[in-house]
């Protein structure tokens, strides 16, 4: 029998448990990667950077959120290189170790004044570490369902894993929120021990995650590439086998593309719920009470996840590239209105600001699930589709949040919204050169209608 034989069949593998697998991990990943964002907005300018004052430990906080955004294409390259090669599943565990590791010990860190410049640097360590664990995950949990799903159905499916952010942000919001309403108006006692114990609780999901996660197979679009590969061995040289090396010379378009249509959809997101969330706390900006505006993130965290599932199935029908542009044209006009309406200064104004911000990040977000996986050869697939992804993270995620309490200092608010609009410019313009993916079907699914044909 020849290295090119099939493999060996095994029990169909029910699509629910692989939704459930993709949404388990990636919710529990987000929630350690959201509950971080919370507390650089609301507690590490006075745990971690208290001699910088408010306006400069901010930035500081804020630059350390970003430099998970740097790690995550080196995360989506190591992983991604893994995941083509090991498999999916195995690499997935791995992630969602790395992750909650790195979480349970930012809680368990001592302020600055304990243990001096030791802090902030260890908090930059770990914050990397989450971010390299990110890089990895976003693909893996993408191509479960994306190589289980019909083609037909893709869309559908794809919005599984996407709406991990949404229910983690619900969750980091409401263990802040019920945290601080459990200790009333101690402040002191919030700042000294309070913000740790989300961080602490992400042990008890890493075991939930674990468990869900080892229920499932390797996924069959991998199992199918296994085979190919083996067979191509013998004809190619070591470096053509990388699956980096293999993404970026055989689809180069694909990855900066992917990277520039996703810009406005991080931007959008982590502006929401991160930046926002300092805003709206901020004396200088909405000035609103804590308990407000954490309220308010978890009633916006359901109706971005409605927007994630609507546009998912949309994107079966219209295709992903349209649904795409619908959500850039929108985030054009959208960004130049947001800070007036929340300079209106109500917890109404707030509320409707952040959700409609979701809301259009949402519609970027649910079709990409889908969109990517279909972009990239099976070989390469987890390499290329997590680092398109990720050098988005870094366009989107990392520099407008760092940059946006800068501008509003010199030019006002309504300079954070021509920021926006610009990286909604950029995003309309990328997935425009991009080709439509809707209903494609995928290398194995090819192979195995041939095969029946």
């Amino acid at each position: 029998m020849s290295d090119a034989s099939p493999p060996e069949t095994t029990k169909p593998v029910p699509l629910r448990r692989v939704a459930a697998a993709s949404c388990a991990g990636t919710t529990i990943e987000f929630y350690d990667f959201f509950i971080y964002g919370t507390a650089a907005a609301l507690v590490f300018p006075t745990v971690f950077f208290p001699a910088l004052g408010a306006t400069a430990g901010t930035v500081a906080s804020f630059a350390t959120f970003a430099v998970a955004f740097f790690a995550r294409p080196v995360g989506a390259v190591i992983f991604g290189h893994y995941g083509d090669r090991i498999g999916r599943k195995r690499t997935l565990i791995s992630t969602l170790l790395l992750m909650g590791i790195a979480t349970v010990l930012i809680g368990l860190l001592p302020p600055a004044e304990t243990i001096g410049v030791a802090a902030p640097l260890i908090l930059v360590f770990l914050r990397f570490c989450q971010g390299f664990a990110v890089g990895g995950e976003w693909a893996g949990a993408t191509l479960l369902t994306a190589e289980y799903a019909p083609k037909e159905k893709r869309g559908l499916y794809g919005v599984f894993p996407q709406l991990g952010p949404a229910i983690a942000f619900a969750l980091s919001s409401g263990t802040f929120l019920v945290t601080g309403l459990v200790m009333g108006d101690d402040d002191d006692a919030f700042l000294t021990y309070g913000w740790r114990i989300p961080f602490i609780l992400s042990i008890a999901l890493i075991g939930v995650g674990l468990w869900v996660r080892l229920s499932i197979e390797e996924t069959p679009a991998f199992k199918d590439a296994q085979v190919r590969a083996k067979a191509e061995a013998a004809t190619l040289d070591r470096s053509k086998r990388l699956p980096f090396l293999e993404a970026v010379r055989a689809q180069p378009r694909e990855v900066l593309l992917s990277a520039g249509a996703l810009t406005m959809l991080f931007a959008f997101f982590y502006m929401g719920t991160a930046y926002l969330t300092a805003y709206g706390t901020n004396p200088d900006g909405a000035a609103l009470p804590r308990p407000v505006v954490l309220g308010l993130g978890i009633g916006a965290s359901v109706i971005f996840g409605a927007g994630i599932v609507i546009s998912g199935i949309l994107s079966d029908r219209f295709g992903r590239r349209n649904v795409i542009r619908v959500s850039c044209i929108a985030g054009i006009v959208w960004a130049l209105a947001l800070f007036p309406v929340l300079d209106i200064g109500t917890p109404l104004a707030f509320g409707i600001g952040l959700s409609v911000t979701l809301v259009i990040f949402s519609v970027s977000y649910g079709p990409a699930g889908s969109y990517l996986p279909e972009l990239f050869a099976a070989k390469h697939r987890y390499t290329g589709a997590g680092l398109g992804y990720n050098l988005a993270g870094v366009l989107g995620g990392a520099i407008p949040p760092l940059l946006a309490p800068g501008l509003a200092a010199s030019f006002g608010s309504i300079a954070i919204g021509v920021m926006l609009s610009i990286t909604a410019v950029i995003s309309l313009v990328s997935v425009s050169f991009l080709h439509e993916t809707g209903n494609r079907a995928l290398e194995h699914e090819t192979e195995n209608a041939e095969a029946h044909a």
